[in-house]
């Protein structure tokens, strides 16, 4: 038999030093297609109210934090309608907490096809980020539908920065990589203690108090602003509301410790995910 036979896939071991496997997850894309659209489909396929829950949840969350931290709490958002306030906020937030939670979770929900079948496991949290474009996309429009509503009762006047708008993509970008690359540091982590899956509701909670979406951080002294400010998210709710709402975008050193803290937690990431995926199999 000829030694020379042209193989069609040739499986070999990762190289000792880091690698991301741009081409791999590249030469998969049509895969990343059909999980994206498998995420979407199964996201409400046996619930009652179906794609309405996108529109239901950031709606009811709306109104019960106005309630909470503008009526009781008495938190003043300036010239910007408390509501426009929280569904600005909620918006990107829902989009990182998702593709974190997603992420978080991936060696234990798709346990049984990583076992069967090779394919670059790095296909699936990009295609839950991919699928989360479809959430903030429905709830862009709800909120843009909230802003006009209010502009027309003319006690509103909206101020769109139109050159603000060309940095959304970044924002939603660098929202979907800081999840995932926080999701799976969580997500090899549980592959071994299965007990800190419990932890990702809570943190997630703690962390949107934290991240100035339901309250704005003007109304705290200036250590406290400090604190707050260590939490890069925040600064992505910050940048998106002067993107939408033309409030004062962040200072250049904030945007630079967002962008350093995101690639951090995401090359280390990568990293430790690329390390359990040879052996997670034993532990799952």
């Amino acid at each position: 038999m000829s030694q020379n036979k042209d193989w069609d896939l040739i499986l070999q071991p990762k190289p000792l030093f880091f690698s991301l496997g741009i081409k791999d997850i590249w030469e998969y894309r049509d895969l990343i297609l059909l999980f994206v659209k498998r995420d979407i489909v199964s996201q409400y396929k046996q619930t009652i109210l179906g794609p309405l829950w996108l529109v239901i949840q950031p709606l009811l969350s709306t109104i019960f934090l106005t309630v909470i931290f503008n009526y009781f709490a008495k938190f003043n958002s300036g010239e910007t309608p408390y509501p426009i306030f929280i569904l600005s906020g909620l918006a990107i937030w829902n989009f990182f907490s998702t593709s974190f939670s997603k992420t978080s979770n991936i060696f234990v929900s798709n346990a049984t096809i990583f076992g069967k079948v090779y394919f670059p496991r790095l296909t699936v949290p990009i295609s839950s980020i991919i699928a989360n474009h479809l959430t903030f996309l429905i709830q862009f429009v709800i909120l843009l539908i909230v802003i006009l509503f209010y502009g027309s009762t003319k006690h509103y006047e909206w101020h769109v920065n139109l050159l603000a708008l060309i940095f959304l993509p970044f924002i939603l970008i660098s929202s979907g990589l800081l999840g995932m690359g926080i999701g799976l540091i969580v997500s090899s982590l549980t592959t071994k203690y299965r007990d800190l899956s419990f932890l990702t509701g809570f943190i997630l909670q703690f962390l949107m108090y934290f991240s100035a979406v339901a309250f704005p951080i003007s109304s705290f002294n200036r250590t406290y602003q400090f604190i707050f400010n260590l939490n890069p998210v925040l600064h992505l709710v910050g940048f998106f509301r002067a993107c939408i709402l033309n409030s004062p975008l962040p200072g250049f050193y904030s945007l630079l410790y967002t962008a350093v803290f995101i690639l951090v937690f995401l090359l280390m990431g990568m990293m430790i995910f690329q390390k359990v995926e040879k052996n997670f199999m034993d532990t799952v």
